[in-house]
């Protein structure tokens, strides 16, 4: 069976409440999601595998960077008019009350994960969709996480599996309800990143209570702390994959590789890539 295409993926999106009053194609064939004064749409980061073969040398990096390794995934992001954006910022500042009850926030937040499924999956891109949650959705949503958005995924014909939900840096802070989170969307077929929110975290994410399938931190923050070998460290001891993402330039990249890291994700490597 062929996989839907983004035109199929909206009109099946015109079948699902709230969905069917936002979601829309655009000019350029990708899908949108039309708010009041604001058009959202998608972009996607790469998160590439430095250490496959076909990674360039430094000395070569500007000109083959599109060769650069082989990627595991994508990193959706929000646009507004080509600019990379938090939704949940650009609403409040069209309207403060927007956000501040914590069920349009939860609308808003799966608003923007099933246009990323759309824009991602129709395009047919391949690998692993990596798909942030805001901190205060799972804080909202009191019980069975991922059940809704699992729904969604199913009504679409798209596969669970194939979506990574990166838990927010306040929820790894917390173990006993970190465990919880990672159970339930895992529960529902999606993997589940843990984001630290500072290297000391890492002693957290795996327990008997839950293990998570990808680790996450910010590579300016793990440099500056001298923590990178020993994250590495810790995350093969574990059997966990760690991804270092923010890495903005060819001296870090050149640092991170000096420690063996196998991820990473930034503006090194090119700018958002949109539908």
């Amino acid at each position: 069976m062929l996989p839907p295409t983004i035109p199929e993926l909206v009109a099946r999106a015109g079948q699902l409440p709230f969905l069917q009053d936002h979601v829309a194609l655009d000019a350029s064939g990708a899908a949108c999601a039309r708010l009041p004064d604001l058009t959202l749409g998608s972009a996607y980061e790469p998160i590439y595998d430095v250490t496959m073969p076909g990674a360039p040398q430094l000395t070569s990096f500007a000109d083959t960077i599109e060769r650069y390794g082989d990627e595991l995934g994508f990193q959706a992001v929000t646009q507004i008019g080509g600019t990379t954006v938090d939704p949940f910022d650009a609403v409040a500042n069209w309207d403060s009350s927007a956000v501040a009850d914590d069920q349009a926030l939860v609308a808003l937040d799966r608003l923007a994960r099933a246009l990323h499924a759309i824009n991602f999956f129709g395009a047919q891109r391949h690998g692993l969709l990596f798909l942030r949650v805001h901190e205060r959705l799972v804080k909202s949503v009191k019980y069975d996480h991922g059940k809704h958005f699992s729904a969604v995924l199913a009504r679409f014909g798209l596969p669970a599996e194939r979506v990574v939900i990166e838990l927010p840096s306040a929820a790894v802070a917390h173990k006993t309800f970190l465990g919880y989170l990672t159970r339930s969307y895992q529960h529902h077929g999606f993997k589940v990143a843990d984001k630290l929110p500072d290297p000391g975290r890492i002693l957290a994410v795996e327990s008997e209570m839950a293990r998570p399938d990808y680790i996450k931190i910010d590579a300016v923050v793990a440099l500056r702390a001298g923590m990178v070998k020993a994250l590495v460290g810790y995350a093969q001891r574990v059997r966990i994959p760690l991804i270092f993402d923010g890495v903005a330039d060819e001296t870090q990249c050149d640092l991170l590789r000096q420690h063996d890291v196998r991820l990473m994700q930034g503006p090194v490597f090119a700018k958002t890539m949109p539908v």
